[in-house]
């Protein structure tokens, strides 16, 4: 089994991609953003190293719900991920 620790990530050093863009849910946002206050975050985000920034992967919402929460840094997982 592989185990993969969660690190800090600067929310200003994540690029999201088109792609991922396409599916943004604001209610989906707000809902995630009073479930952080409550609860922290339960499920890091996945994000790849691109040259000198990092490349969202999947927690969108969760990533959004953080910036509206004035979040510096977001809990992230660094994946092997194929560019999209």
């Amino acid at each position: 089994m592989l185990l993969m620790k969660s690190v800090a990530v600067p929310i200003d050093e994540i690029y999201i991609p088109m792609k991922l863009r396409k599916a943004f849910n604001a209610d989906k946002v707000q809902e995630l953003a009073e479930s952080i206050l409550e609860r922290g975050l339960i499920t890091p985000i996945q994000v790849r190293r691109d040259d000198a920034r990092y490349v969202l992967v999947t927690g969108l919402h969760r990533l959004e719900a953080a910036r509206v929460l004035g979040e510096k840094t977001i809990d992230a997982l660094i994946v092997q991920a194929r560019s999209h």
